[in-house]
């Protein structure tokens, strides 16, 4: 497992992250304060606060091409 924090600054931004994230058999959790989402759900997604930093737990320890491909939202 492998955890960061990302920002996602705009609507573009959050479809781009959903659409890399979706290309990986693994699990993505994203984590705001107490709410946890799956980083596969648009909706989910639009339900954290964007507006502060949110911690992605991946659920791989094989992940080194999904976290170049996300590079451009960890903060």
């Amino acid at each position: 497992m492998k955890s960061f924090d990302i920002s996602l600054k705009s609507i573009n931004d959050v479809k781009d992250f959903v659409n890399i994230v979706n290309k990986y058999d693994f699990d993505v959790d994203l984590s705001s304060g107490r709410y946890i989402v799956d980083a596969k759900s648009i909706m989910g997604i639009f339900s954290l606060d964007l507006s502060k930093p949110i911690k992605v737990e991946i659920q791989n320890d094989d992940c080194e091409k999904f976290c170049d491909e996300i590079k451009r939202f960890v903060v």
